[in-house]
């Protein structure tokens, strides 16, 4: 059955457990530090279906020299590929720092169903901190929660920020 059937019929699948959420969130982080290897901005994200880790993405906006490459996006691009199709909406995406403005966009337009992240970005978080861009009356709103593993997503930022001031 294909996805707009399963649509059509009703048939979704559950939330994920706690357990689930946390494990998934632990991929974004293993994301996060191959950006951090890198020298990027260390934020990671992976798109879920049914369990499955279906894209991974993390900053490469450095390496790439494209202001594009967030992990959200790369992440979303990669979960369209492997699906063969640009509607996500059986899909959530787990990302460690609260989407971006373009992110927030991208999550949107890509109909994913729930976003998952980790800290709160107070200054171009636009979930809850500066905007609530899923709340304004678009044709897709995703639904999100923030602070899965937030302490362990934040120190990693923090980490990275305080070696860059170091040097």
């Amino acid at each position: 059955m294909d996805w707009r059937e399963r649509k059509a019929r009703g048939i979704t699948r559950p939330d994920p457990t706690p357990e689930e959420r946390e494990r998934f969130m632990r991929e974004a982080l293993t994301e996060a530090q191959l950006a951090m290897h890198d020298g990027e901005v260390p934020i990671g994200a992976v798109v879920v279906r049914d369990g499955e880790v279906v894209g991974r993405g993390h900053n490469r906006r450095e390496t790439g020299k494209n202001a594009l490459y967030h992990a959200e996006v790369l992440a979303i691009d990669e979960a369209c590929k492997t699906l063969g199709g640009w509607r996500l909406w059986e899909c959530d995406l787990y990302v460690t720092l609260e989407p971006c403005p373009m992110c927030a966009g991208a999550l949107i337009n890509a109909r994913v169903r729930h976003v998952y992240y980790g800290a709160k970005d107070e200054k171009a978080g636009s979930v809850e901190s500066v905007t609530k861009l899923f709340d304004l009356p678009y044709n897709h709103r995703p639904t999100a929660e923030g602070g899965i593993l937030e302490e362990e997503c934040g120190a990693l930022l923090t980490e990275f920020f305080e070696t860059l001031r170091q040097k």
